[in-house]
């Protein structure tokens, strides 16, 4: 047996089988140094910057550098709109370098309080649509092909059907304008207990709305966590929205931390998934269950025990 593949079975192994001090001891003993390069994962999983800081040396470069040499084949960077240009280029030519792919970026400003797409109102229409063509270049200068929608708040003045009609009709015309550049907006439902009031709360309604929209550059978001929380049935609930769903995002419940710490079976998860077929990147939208480098390899190892293989 090969050194990479000894270490990574030994490794899974213990982190399944050990708690508390014992899994912080293995994870001393066993885990792999930034020197080391494993094999990819055998689904598209992409983490964010800051989630393995202190291993890149508190460097952007270093980080993307050493999430590659881990075997993480993508990056998800929410913020990416909003750095410096020179950035997102140094950004993506050192991705391009390491063969990785861009995620996903949040396109737009997310309207969490007040409403913008529900409303129907043409000045909040026309902020959306110029920051999605803004996005267009972001997503030119580094290689993106997703980029995250989030409709904003409901406007408890309007009854819910008017409120559909004024999304979808925003959602068209900015799929006029991502269609010529095979650019597609990723629709992401958020649950109501950590962002109550938002328009789009759960799969089946963004299906709804995809399918009202009839695009190839609007499709579904389908964060796991927020899914755990909102309606359950995660795999049924996967089936039924398969034509429309585009991108996969990850977290567990409870905490929003990575697999393994919380209720999802997610090696059942990501099997049913890579069965289906799906080739595109599976964010890795959470925070670490344990602090400091010990915490970033925790997460290393997690991902390893429930990479479908």
């Amino acid at each position: 047996m090969k050194r990479r593949d000894f270490v990574r079975t030994t490794v899974a192994a213990s982190a399944l089988a050990a708690t508390g001090a014992e899994a912080i001891a293995a994870e001393s003993l066993d885990a792999p140094s930034s020197a080391s390069i494993r094999e990819p994962f055998s689904v598209d999983f992409a983490p964010h910057f800051g989630m393995f800081r202190h291993h890149g040396g508190g460097d952007l470069m270093g980080e993307l550098r050493f999430m590659a040499d881990q075997g993480f084949r993508s990056l998800e960077d929410n913020e990416m709109r909003n750095r410096p240009v020179a950035e997102q280029e140094q950004i993506a030519t050192e991705m391009s370098r390491l063969g990785m792919r861009m995620g996903v970026f949040v396109a737009h400003t997310i309207h969490w309080t007040e409403p913008n797409m529900a409303s129907g109102n043409a000045d909040k229409r026309a902020e959306f649509l110029e920051e999605i063509r803004a996005s267009v270049e972001v997503a030119k200068r580094s290689n993106a092909k997703w980029m995250t929608v989030v409709p904003g708040h409901v406007d408890l003045r309007l009854h819910p059907d008017y409120q559909t009609a004024n999304v979808v009709e925003t959602l068209k015309q900015a799929s006029a304008i991502l269609e010529p550049h095979d650019i597609i907006m990723v629709l992401e439902p958020l649950n109501p207990r950590n962002h109550p009031g938002l328009f789009l709360k759960g799969i089946p309604q963004a299906f709804q709305i995809c399918k009202a929209v009839d695009s190839p550059s609007c499709k579904i978001l389908d964060d796991l966590y927020h899914q755990q929380i909102t309606e359950g049935n995660l795999i049924p609930n996967i089936d039924a929205a398969w034509d429309e769903i585009a991108y996969f995002q990850i977290g567990d419940n409870p905490g929003r931390k990575e697999p393994t710490t919380g209720e999802i079976n997610y090696l059942n998860v990501f099997r049913h998934i890579k069965a289906k077929g799906f080739d595109g990147i599976l964010g890795m939208e959470h925070g670490n269950s344990q602090p400091e480098a010990a915490g970033e390899i925790a997460v290393i190892e997690a991902y390893r025990a429930v990479d479908p293989g």
